[in-house]
């Protein structure tokens, strides 16, 4: 369409202490372009608070503690994060995209709002699963990452680093979305 900005896709992927911000900690935030995956953010954040879940920390595989001493403060992450997202979107439209996006998107809105002024890819986001339901017709039991065809997974392992995942699922979105068409 004339006059709208192009669209910016960008692969997002946090890994957090728990499941809801604000109660719980951002810990891990990967960042890259779809399509361009060399341009990457990643950054470790000083946790808000002591409050945390087991099997979170498992799947994180360091302590709250770790993260205390070497993360960085998050006014300070989500600035550098805000910065790079404008940055290689260069004037078009960042769109957040995630797998399980409403959980990934959740922590990183708080986090902008939080110790930002704003999230600059707006109030929503593309959600990885929800296209592939909506490519395919498949039921949402459907999309999880094991369900989802080889030929859209590439070969990539699921590791529970955000920049390694947000790599992972860039990569599965290029391809849906050039099978769609969204991806030219």
């Amino acid at each position: 369409m004339m006059g709208m900005a192009k669209e910016i896709f960008i692969s997002v992927d946090i890994e957090a202490s728990g499941p809801v911000p604000g109660t719980y900690s951002m810990l891990a935030l990967g960042a890259c372009m779809v399509g361009n995956v060399a341009e990457k953010f990643y950054v470790e954040l000083r946790p808000i608070s002591e409050a945390s879940v087991p099997a979170a920390m498992a799947v994180v595989g360091k302590t709250i503690e770790d993260f205390q001493q070497t993360g960085r403060e998050p006014a300070e992450a989500m600035a550098e994060f805000g910065a790079w997202v404008s940055r290689v979107s260069r004037g078009g439209k960042p769109v957040f995209v995630g797998f399980n996006a409403v959980f990934d998107w959740a922590f990183v809105n708080w986090y902008f709002h939080t110790f930002q002024r704003e999230n600059p890819f707006g109030f929503g986001g593309l959600d990885v699963k929800s296209f592939y339901m909506g490519m395919s017709g498949c039921s949402w039991d459907q999309t999880r990452s094991s369900q989802i065809p080889a030929k859209y997974r590439g070969d990539a392992q699921h590791t529970h680093n955000a920049l390694s995942d947000a790599i992972e699922q860039a990569e599965v979105f290029k391809r849906m979305g050039r099978d769609t068409g969204v991806i030219k």
